[in-house]
């Protein structure tokens, strides 16, 4: 089907599987001082998510784990969205977010961009753990204090 609903349905799959093969910022964060892992253990799906918060703005964000392409690309995209915003903002976009794949009224959410392609999942009740393990795992480490950044590693003395 081209055109209409159908195809962008089309473009939204097809963000979802570039983000599940290519996932942004992937990968431990060191200096991180917010931390939290997510697990669901009804698929597998497992993100532990890494953040650098200053002076209530996140800073950096990544993730690690292994899971399903929806909760990979929700993770990845999750991190696009969220870098450089306040934590008020980040709290506003977990909670729109979450209702667009809750809350039926919230189907049509053009202000979530990128991550408006999560609407049809809604549709897959067990999926939508799958979309939202990243963004509760967010909350998680956002919610514990803030742990003070890992030292650096100890230098190892050059040979002569």
């Amino acid at each position: 089907m081209s055109g209409g609903f159908g195809g962008l349905q089309e473009l939204y799959g097809e963000v979802i599987l570039d983000h599940n093969r290519h996932p942004r910022n992937f990968g431990p964060l060191p200096g991180a001082n917010h931390h939290a892992v997510g697990d669901n253990p009804l698929c597998g799906d497992r993100v532990a998510i890494h953040l650098r918060v200053d002076d209530e703005r996140i800073e950096e964000i990544r993730f690690e784990g292994v899971g399903c392409a929806i909760s990979t690309a929700s993770a990845s995209m999750m991190t696009e969205a969220l870098s450089g915003k306040s934590l008020a903002e980040a709290q506003e976009l977990f909670d729109r977010f979450h209702a667009l794949l809750t809350k039926p009224a919230a189907a049509d959410a053009p202000d979530l961009g990128k991550l408006a392609a999560f609407a049809g999942v809604r549709e897959f009740p067990m999926r939508v753990k799958c979309a939202t393990l990243a963004w509760h795992a967010l909350q998680s480490a956002l919610a514990a204090p803030a742990a003070p950044p890992a030292p650096p590693p100890p230098k190892v003395a050059e040979r002569a």
